[in-house]
């Protein structure tokens, strides 16, 4: 756990590194059509870029699990892969007609590089841990700097802790749900994952509005409802009803985020788990023929030792 806690405690430092920027100036401008893909927790920050740069009229923006992207015509395909080394995503990449493919990766010497136009490398948000936390707000960070997203508050928030929750509130909870709307969905998807590989745990995403739509029928006093984003008051006060338990912080969702995944290293020690080595999963997936389809020798690898399995819900 000690890894993963760092890497945790450590993001709005790293968010703040020059990097970051200089990422952000060479990503899509306004008006370009984009198409986004990722594995996991990648995929998630692909929803949440693509529905703010859409959100904000920079540009007609698609998001695909890399195993389901179609063929498009885009100005711009981007990869999101923190090893480099992701299947799906170099297949994606591969096969892509858009005029320019850029590979976002922590990996400065991985098989994306060899087969992406740009690479842009943030190994300064790198991580130790299988669970991405880091790597993956960081990347989110760049992609909406570069869009005209308001950093500033996400810093401050992730720094105030504006969206703490009290160890006592979830003390008791065995189902935990987050709902986001337009480009927080993302974000509420990606921390369901987060309390899912950490804590083994019933969690679950959706829009806001959709919770109604069937999802609500199993909430209880059991559940802990976490917001992203603009509050739905009808919705809090239907769970009131239910005795469901709402946090919905007014913060940036970016901090809010952060919390939950404190949340998932708490949740982790009740249930004594341990987030450094999640079972089932490994830093990164890797099908069966990657090596012999890929210019890098990676014998001995200590990514690759730990990688050759397909039984992984997500942190590609």
């Amino acid at each position: 756990m000690n890894k993963t806690r760092a890497e945790i405690e450590s993001q709005p430092s790293v968010w703040l590194n020059p990097q970051v920027s200089q990422i952000a100036k060479q990503l899509p401008g306004r008006g370009a059509r984009v198409g986004v893909v990722g594995c996991g927790t990648s995929l998630f920050v692909a929803q949440s870029y693509a529905a703010f740069r859409e959100e904000t009229g920079h540009g007609l923006t698609d998001a695909f699990a890399a195993s389901l992207v179609p063929t498009r015509d885009w100005d711009c395909l981007i990869a999101l892969s923190r090893s480099g080394f992701t299947t799906e995503v170099l297949e994606a990449v591969r096969r892509s007609e858009a005029k320019m493919t850029i590979a976002l990766t922590a990996a400065a010497q991985s098989p994306i590089s060899s087969v992406a136009d740009l690479t842009l490398v943030a190994s300064f948000a790198d991580e130790q841990s299988v669970v991405q936390t880091r790597f993956a707000t960081t990347a989110l960070v760049a992609l909406l700097a570069s869009v005209e997203y308001p950093i500033d508050r996400s810093l401050d928030d992730a720094s105030s802790g504006a969206a703490r929750l009290a160890p006592s509130v979830a003390h008791d909870k065995s189902h935990f749900v987050f709902l986001g709307a337009g480009w927080t969905y993302g974000i509420a998807n990606e921390a369901a994952l987060k309390l899912r590989e950490m804590a083994h745990c019933w969690a679950e995403s959706y829009p806001a509005k959709e919770f109604r739509h069937g999802p609500i029928s199993v909430a209880s006093p059991e559940t802990l409802i976490w917001g992203f984003g603009d509050r739905d008051e009808s919705l809090i006060n239907d769970l009131a009803v239910i005795g469901a338990t709402v946090h919905w912080p007014d913060c940036d969702p970016l901090a809010s985020l952060t919390e939950v995944q404190r949340l998932g290293l708490r949740l982790a020690v009740r249930g004594e788990h341990d987030p450094d080595n999640p079972r089932y999963l490994s830093r990164s997936v890797i099908l069966n023929d990657v090596d012999e389809r890929s210019n890098f020798t990676i014998a001995k690898s200590d990514v690759l030792a730990s990688a050759r399995t397909t039984h992984k819900e997500g942190n590609s």
